[in-house]
């Protein structure tokens, strides 16, 4: 009999689109098998090339690349098609990878950890709750605790972010809840900020990244409650400016509670001083927090880890993968001194992680967490260092440090260049002088200085040359190379240097012909 409450044959509910989901079915592993190996080939054959670090494709031709698709077509056409429609986002991406991609902190992933992306996002377990990700959230405690361990956190924790600029807005978050708790007697969570809290201040290098100005924004001080130090001739942090700088705020009333030190600052490689700064946070009770998103990569290096001497010391560290560590974004963590400050910032929600838990040991990560759900991203770093081991990275390290000091021997033996900063880090910036200012300054005779290294930043990237960075100094323009890729070489440093050496004294002929 058929009909409503029958027992005759019944058509499946689910709709046709339902067969593209993994599962132990056979024809659902057959088509994830062919769409990684179609995406895989596409790497390799649309990406994977090293003739050029960019295509030199214009914003506007990018955008006619990508008109002929519908971002939200009423039919799909598979997954063939769909993904034969990446060749031009992937033929026109920065090649990370390529020896001349220079400019920015962005890593080439290494292949065990593009195999680790493969694996979480598949398994797609988020990272808020025991109950959606137990294997996950055991490997990433026991991650963490090897991290404490490497920069001397003996009872440390925490918890992986998508990058330093969570890490560094969790440092203040638990610094500005602890002060205004001890000193004012208030819970923020509950209570919000009370007026008092118009006087905290916290103090940062010049060169700090733009991250501790806008956490101050986040977190309901306002940008204004950030105290820029200068730096030293090094770019460094100036403990003497430091000290001025405290002395002023206190006669004005105001209160430091925070520090920000930086190993590693964006544009230099510099660390600031941190064993001095980790006892002057002690001496006025101060939150000390380390911004190491690039520089922590040197305690892998028995070469380099003394020049983070003092982080040891640091209420809390923010540290990224996705630079020094070779991992895909995003990948960063936020490490704790004191694994009882994260009472700051718990929370308990019953249908995520009730109280009984926290009864029971239940270990959800979402109570040390500025996220949700969040991505898997331990299980990157893991593999590679399973496959690479501490040594492995390190060389990588060592090896680019050491590439940064030759960049900036080869830019003093050009006389056309002027090396601006000599990095701890490896970071070269320097600066193409034209013709009439090499001898006695600046001449009206000829294009500035600022102009042409600008024009030389962009026509190498719109010839796809080279990604090259540029900044500005001290109200100069300069131009600079993050040497990250452990596969760039001296040579291909020397060549680079010397196509913008030429291109500089093209530039500088043709502006000086129509200037005639």
């Amino acid at each position: 009999m058929n009909g409503v409450g029958g027992v005759g044959e019944r058509r499946d509910p689910r709709p046709d689109a339902a067969k593209w989901f993994l599962s132990g079915n056979d024809g659902d592993r057959a088509r994830y098998r062919d769409a990684i190996r179609r995406a895989r080939d596409l790497v390799l054959d649309e990406f994977a090339d090293e003739a050029t670090p960019y295509s030199g494709a214009t914003p506007e031709e990018l955008d006619d690349a990508l008109a002929r698709f519908e971002m939200l077509p009423h039919e799909g056409d598979g997954v063939a098609a769909a993904l034969d429609r990446t060749e031009p986002i992937l033929r026109n991406s920065v090649g990370v990878s390529d020896p001349t991609c220079v400019a920015h902190l962005q890593c080439p992933p290494t292949i065990p950890a593009l195999a680790a992306e493969v694996l979480l996002t598949a398994t797609n377990q988020s990272m808020d709750s025991w109950d959606q990700s137990p294997a996950a959230t055991q490997l990433e405690r026991r991650f963490v605790d090897e991290l404490c361990d490497l920069f001397g956190y003996e009872d440390g924790d925490g918890v992986f972010t998508s990058g330093g600029t969570q890490s560094n807005f969790v440092g203040l978050l638990l610094a500005r809840n602890r002060v205004v708790l001890e000193e004012y007697g208030v819970d923020v969570q509950q209570a919000g900020l009370p007026l008092e809290a118009r006087d905290l201040r916290i103090l940062c290098s010049a060169d700090a990244h733009f991250t501790a100005t806008q956490a101050a924004s986040h977190l309901g001080l306002g940008e204004n409650a950030v105290v820029t130090v200068p730096t030293d001739d090094d770019r460094r942090l100036s403990i003497e400016a430091f000290d001025e700088a405290v002395a002023d705020l206190r006669e004005r009333g105001k209160r430091p509670f925070a520090i920000v030190a930086t190993a590693g600052t964006t544009d230099f490689g510099s660390i600031d001083p941190l064993g001095p700064l980790a006892e002057r946070a002690v001496e006025l009770d101060c939150w000390y927090h380390v911004d190491a998103a690039w520089g922590g990569a040197l305690a892998l290096s028995d070469d380099h880890a003394d020049k983070l001497a003092g982080i040891e010391a640091a209420d809390s560290v923010a540290v990224d993968f996705h630079k020094l560590f070779y991992q895909p974004i995003s990948c960063g963590a936020v490490l704790v001194r004191d694994a009882s400050v994260y009472d700051l910032i718990d929370r308990n929600a019953a249908y995520l992680n009730p109280e009984r838990d926290d009864d029971a040991g239940v270990p959800n990560l979402v109570s040390k967490s500025a996220q949700t759900t969040r991505r898997f991203d331990a299980l990157k770093p893991f593999v590679t260092m399973q496959a690479l081991g501490r040594e492995g990275l390190a060389s990588m390290v060592e090896y680019t440090v050491d590439l940064a000091d030759d960049g900036a021997r080869l830019v003093e033996a050009d006389p056309d260049l002027r090396l601006v900063h000599e990095s701890e880090l490896n970071v070269v910036v320097f600066r193409y002088v034209p013709d009439h200012e090499r001898d006695g300054g600046a001449s009206a005779d000829g294009p500035s200085a600022d102009d042409l290294n600008e024009a030389i930043r962009d026509s190498l990237l719109d010839d796809g040359e080279a990604v090259v960075a540029r900044t500005t100094v001290d109200g100069e323009t300069c131009l600079k190379l993050t040497l990250l890729n452990p596969r760039t070489t001296r040579e291909d440093l020397r060549d680079l240097l010397r196509e913008i050496s030429t291109r500089g004294t093209a530039l500088e002929t043709t502006t000086d012909d129509r200037h005639e």
